[in-house]
């Protein structure tokens, strides 16, 4: 059994169940449809929480609209080696949903001829994507400013294939963001699985032996955070110099930046969130500590993420809950620079998760 603490609240969930998806487990919240109706109705249909839209109404920033397009969010597949408890994409091994080679070039496509800067590879595990060091190696000679990977790092050390996974990164000045719930071993296997800590560790090791991390090295290694249960992330760089000092007098770790993110109410953490009886206090919480100055700098104002299949959405977060981007351009292929520009953000109460306390995004804080 799993124990995981969430204000006074304790859950249990037996472990055999975080084996599988959602989706494999045919949860009803494996469909995108039945997380909005969720989002949708309860207290904020009765009028006890405003709803998104309307609070940034307060303070005229509705419709929501972006600046530029500077980062693409590339989602290469649902596929992941890890079945985590906090998981927004619903990832694991039993998800067989791939970017294929096709897709992949109308990215390249469109990097050539945009002033996207920033090009941002997730999942899933990324490297699983059987075209994946193909992508990296073609994007590398397009060069962008910013070429992110997001590793959970235990794919390092999943098996053979990926040992050099250290080199090649350090080969084409890839940005390693990698996923470290905590600085020890048993907040990050509860929220991760038996046995992730002791992996990630020796894969940050790795990653240092290459460089990557080092004080004044040009290889970025950073890390992301997420809350173990149904509370908000403490203050980033209070938490970032904790990070920091248990990792390197525990395991001489060096890393560059801590990114605190808030969790989503969506897929396996709204499922959490449910199931412990959470969820209303946590969307209270959200509201609560909603603040408008982070609005201005959400990260689907100057982002597009696109999906395994090639769908354009505003945000990683949208792309889950299926809520494509409101433009005549869809489609990576047919992907538009100045329309998207001059579209409108779908928003939905999720969205509160960007704009609370000092606001979240995939790079942390936005103010």
């Amino acid at each position: 059994m799993l124990v995981y603490f969430c204000l006074d609240y304790t859950i249990r969930i037996n472990k055999k169940t975080m084996l599988k998806s959602l989706q494999a487990k045919e949860s009803p919240l494996s469909k995108t449809e039945k997380q909005l109706e969720i989002l949708s109705n309860g207290i904020f249909k009765d009028g006890s929480l405003p709803t998104f839209a309307n609070q940034i109404a307060k303070t005229n920033q509705f419709p929501l609209q972006p600046k530029k397009i500077e980062i693409l969010q590339i989602n290469v597949g649902y596929m992941c080696n890890q079945v985590c408890a906090h998981c927004h994409v619903d990832a694991g091994p039993d998800r067989k949903e791939i970017m294929t080679q096709e897709t992949m070039l109308q990215i390249l496509e469109v990097l050539k001829t945009t002033a996207v800067n920033t090009l941002d590879l997730t999942g899933g595990a990324p490297e699983m994507n059987p075209h994946f060091r193909w992508f990296v190696e073609e994007a590398s000679k397009i060069g962008v400013k910013d070429f992110i990977v997001r590793s959970n790092l235990t794919i390092i050390r999943a098996n053979k294939k990926y040992y050099d996974l250290p080199e090649f990164f350090k080969k084409h000045n890839i940005h390693v963001v990698s996923s470290m719930p905590h600085w020890t071993k048993g907040k990050t296997d509860v929220q991760r699985g038996d046995g992730v800590f002791d992996k990630s560790i020796k894969a940050l090791q790795e990653l240092n032996a290459v460089g990557y991390g080092m004080p004044g090295s040009n290889l970025k290694l950073d890390l992301v955070y997420n809350p173990s249960g149904a509370f908000l992330p403490a203050d980033q760089s209070a938490m970032e110099k904790d990070f920091k000092k248990a990792l390197k007098e525990d395991f001489n770790i060096d890393f560059h930046n801590l990114f605190a993110i808030t969790n989503l109410p969506i897929s396996r953490f709204l499922d959490y969130l449910i199931a412990s009886d959470n969820y209303e206090d946590y969307m209270y919480a959200l509201v609560e500590a909603y603040n408008p100055t982070a609005v201005a700098n959400v990260m689907c104002t100057n982002t597009i993420s696109v999906s395994w299949d090639g769908w354009l959405y505003d945000c990683d977060f949208n792309q889950m809950l299926g809520l494509k981007v409101a433009s005549k351009s869809k489609h990576i292929s047919n992907f538009n620079e100045t329309e998207l520009t001059q579209r409108n953000i779908v928003i939905s109460q999720h969205c509160y998760g960007c704009t609370a306390g000092a606001g979240s995004s995939c790079q942390g804080v936005v103010v």
